[in-house]
Parts: C-alpha cells; structure tokens; sequence
C-alpha cells in the first residue's frame, strides 16, 4: 500500500494527541473476508504507533450468546463451530427466518442495541486511538426482511440508539466463493443475506460498501476510507488540514 507523507505523518500525530477515538465496524455475509481486513488494518495502524482495539461483537456486546447458540442447535437441530472448506458444518440459527423466530430477534436485538451503546461508551473512554468492530449491530439488523417496512422502522428504531462509528464498511463478496471458504449456511441464505447487507446500507446511508474485488485492492480501499476518518478526528487539532490522497 502506498500513501502520501502528509497521510503518514497525519497518522503519526494522532498518536500524539489527545483526540476523541477514530472508530471502525466491520460487516458482510460469512466468508466475506473480514477477519483478513481487520488484521491487516490492525497491524497497520499499530506500525504507525497507534494504540488499536479490536472488539468482537458477538463475544463481547451480543446479549445472551450461549442461550442462543444452544438454541439453534437444540431447538432447530443446527450443528455448532465456524465452518472450514476441510470442515463444513450446517448451522441453524440466523437463517431460520420464522415469525416467532423474527419476534425473539427483534427483543434479543433491541437488548443489543444497549449492549452496543455501553460498550462503544466505555471503548471511548478507554487509552485507544483506533476501535475497530468485528461486526457490529448491522449484521443483525441484515438477519431482517427488510423488504417489509415494519422491519425497516425497527431498524432506524435501532440506529437511533446505537451510536455510529465513525465508518462502518460491508464488505460485499460473491455467495458462492463466500460460502466456498466458509461453508456454514445454504447458498439461498447467503444470497438473501447479501441482499440484506445491500439493502440496510440504502436504507441508512451510512455504510462503506466495498464491493467484490481482489484483497489487495480490498485493503487499499479500507485505508484509504479508515484515514478519513482519522482526519476528521485530527483536523480540529491541525492548524492546517491535512490532505490525503487515495490509495494506489
């Protein structure tokens, strides 16, 4: 990756500054590729000095996470563990898209969305430069039809008590490759739930979709946009702004 010098040093006086925190969240269907980006942003902004935070949110925000996995493998009969090529499990959880089932995700989302709100409030008083959110509450909020406006009122409901990071990416992705890697869901599922991805992102106009392309052009993107938004946090401290450039 390449960036212009001023793009550098800006990331360097951000680690020197006191300044309210640059956030990130991360978002897409399963096999997407998040967990390469947020490793490789990570270690990025950490080269550069900054102190860096990586929050899962289905470990440490999603409410009731034991309750509910037990659930989709005791009740629906879904197989539990993260799905590998060499290892491919049939889950049954976020895909059963029942009506009882979409009125208990609606209450367990609604208790995350507070869970969210408490923890974004601590990571900002918290000695972090940068947060970045291994998902965050879209990625439950895309687990909705959102074809129906009911759900699409429930999830602007959400989204005005959770707090938004400052930018929040989707990283869009093929199903059938996404799948190929991480074989856990049916492909129907996985087509419904990029659609989802697709739609929450019109519906609330703050999210960075990156669209399907190779990981180098991927990471190149992401910098590029994650540096916006260190700047918009710097820029009140600067006497002059800082310019940046996209990656190339």
């Amino acid at each position: 990756m390449f960036v212009r010098k001023d793009s550098y040093q800006m990331v360097k006086a951000v680690s020197k500054s006191k300044r309210r925190i640059a956030t990130v969240s991360f978002s897409g269907i399963d096999g997407a590729g998040k967990s390469t980006q947020i490793r490789e942003l990570a270690s990025y902004f950490r080269h550069q000095g900054l102190r860096v935070s990586v929050v899962a949110f289905w470990d440490e925000i999603a409410s009731l996470t034991n309750l509910r996995e037990n659930a989709g493998h005791r009740i629906f009969k879904g197989e539990k563990g993260v799905g590998s090529p060499e290892a491919p499990v049939n889950r049954r959880d976020k895909n059963v898209r029942s009506w009882p089932m979409s009125c208990v995700r609606l209450l367990l989302y609604m208790l995350d969305a507070f869970s969210t709100r408490r923890a974004m409030r601590a990571a900002l008083r918290s000695s972090v430069d940068f947060l970045i959110f291994d998902r965050y509450i879209y990625d439950e909020l895309a687990n909705l039809n959102l074809r129906n406006p009911l759900m699409r009122a429930y999830a602007r409901l959400i989204m005005k008590i959770v707090p938004r990071p400052g930018v929040s990416f989707v990283l869009d992705a093929d199903p059938f490759q996404a799948r190929a890697r991480k074989p856990e869901y049916p492909l129907e599922f996985i087509r419904l739930n990029r659609q989802s991805y697709l739609d929450l992102a019109r519906l609330l106009g703050e999210i960075t979709v990156i669209p399907p392309m190779p990981i180098d052009d991927v990471q190149r993107e992401i910098l590029y946009h994650a540096l916006r938004a260190l700047s918009g946090s710097v820029a009140e401290r600067c006497s002059e702004p800082v310019a940046l450039q996209k990656v190339s």
